[in-house]
């Protein structure tokens, strides 16, 4: 049986990190997890309490495809919170997490072939969702100086339908300032290309809030989930907001795509929104994590690192060290019993030197594996 060419896609190198990482643990070793971007706490306390009461209570069938009505408004007043925005619940959009808002993004905004830009180094399943699609993932190679970020200079000719722009940034950790994203979200519009603001790490910023797109324009998508600052991640619920013209768009899309988001997560969701004491403890251990990082790496020898304004990565320039970060990967967990990410996942052309570090583990756990790391590069010296 054939295959179509729209599923040929590439692997997820980091879920085959988290393998190898496994079948060494299986096999009796203790390994440290710095490769994956999920938090080592669960669900809130409080949004696991709720979601027993209501499995008593409760079938729990399909929701509205949109999204439980109370969540959706709970959401808009989170925009008030944190941003002082004035969000109409009927834009929220509940998600079977960021990656069914990503298809639903997608399939809304652009046809068959067309050019969609993302920053490079960038999340890699945004590349490969838009091939699954059928459209074009345009790299844009983001350098130093711009914090690795697109600046609106690398909108020019590249003849794009759509922008997906993620502050905090996943692999880098770095924030987009208010007018420079008001920068992008211009340049842009003058292009006719669909803005989309990945904004899954909001909530894990350390020395400045980050900026939401919808502080600027109402013309944009933006994305946000429950399993990075909520600790959700196995949930599979997270959210969108789209403008008001679009709503019913996405919701035929979703009605038939995924009927809706799971019921049991949504009620979870509605909840953990409210567990802000718990949420705020596991911000106070990342920001430690983070210290951490900023001084251990460098004395270990990874001293070529973004400025990791949010989220809870170290993206490393290791070209000194490797032109192979896949096989450098391996060899630090092998020998140090380290798991860490090849950048080859985020940026296909410069990956090789680059790689990622997770501080979303305990800090015992950051500690041991800085500890490690510092004896592996001295023995490897």
């Amino acid at each position: 049986m054939r295959n179509s060419s729209r599923s040929n896609v590439d692997p997820f190198i980091v879920m085959d990190v988290m393998e190898a990482a496994r079948r060494a643990e299986e096999a009796g070793r203790h390994i440290i997890h710095m490769e994956v971007g999920q938090p080592s706490t669960g669900a809130p306390e409080g949004a696991r309490r709720v979601l027993a009461q209501a499995l008593d209570q409760d079938a729990l069938g399909y929701t509205v495809a949109l999204g439980l009505p109370a969540l959706r408004q709970r959401i808009a007043r989170l925009y008030g919170d944190w941003y002082n925005v004035d969000l109409n619940p009927e834009r929220v959009v509940i998600t079977p997490g960021s990656s069914g808002a990503f298809i639903l993004s997608f399939t809304a905004l652009f046809d068959s072939g067309d050019r969609v830009g993302i920053g490079a180094p960038g999340y890699p399943s945004y590349r490969q969702i838009l091939k699954a699609l059928g459209m074009q993932p345009v790299d844009i190679e983001t350098a130093p100086e711009n914090r690795l970020q697109p600046v609106a200079a690398d909108l020019r000719g590249q003849n794009l339908a759509g922008l997906m722009v993620a502050s905090p940034a996943n692999p880098t950790g770095t924030m987009l300032s208010k007018p420079a994203l008001s920068a992008l979200m211009e340049a842009a519009a003058a292009e006719g290309a669909s803005f989309i603001s990945d904004e899954i790490y909001h909530g894990l910023e350390y020395e400045a809030k980050a900026v939401t797109a919808l502080e600027i324009s109402d013309e944009a998508y933006v994305i946000n989930s429950f399993s990075k600052y909520f600790s959700m991640t196995g949930w599979r619920v997270g959210w969108m907001v789209v403008p008001e013209d679009h709503i019913r768009t996405v919701e035929r899309i979703a009605q038939n795509m995924f009927i809706c988001a799971p019921h049991a997560s949504q009620v979870a969701a509605l909840a953990a929104m409210d567990c802000e004491a718990e949420l705020q403890g596991n911000l106070a251990v990342y920001a430690r994590n983070r210290q951490l990082m900023l001084e251990g790496l460098p004395k270990a020898g990874f001293n070529k690192i973004a400025p990791p304004d949010g989220a809870f990565y170290v993206y490393a320039d290791v070209s000194d060290l490797t032109r192979d970060s896949r096989a450098f990967a391996a060899e630090i967990l092998e020998k140090a019993g380290v798991a860490v990410t090849p950048g080859l996942d985020f940026d296909p052309a410069r990956g090789a030197t680059t790689l990622r570090f997770s501080y979303a583990r305990a800090t015992a756990d950051i500690e041991e594996g800085l500890t490690r790391l510092a004896a592996f590069m001295a023995d490897r010296a």
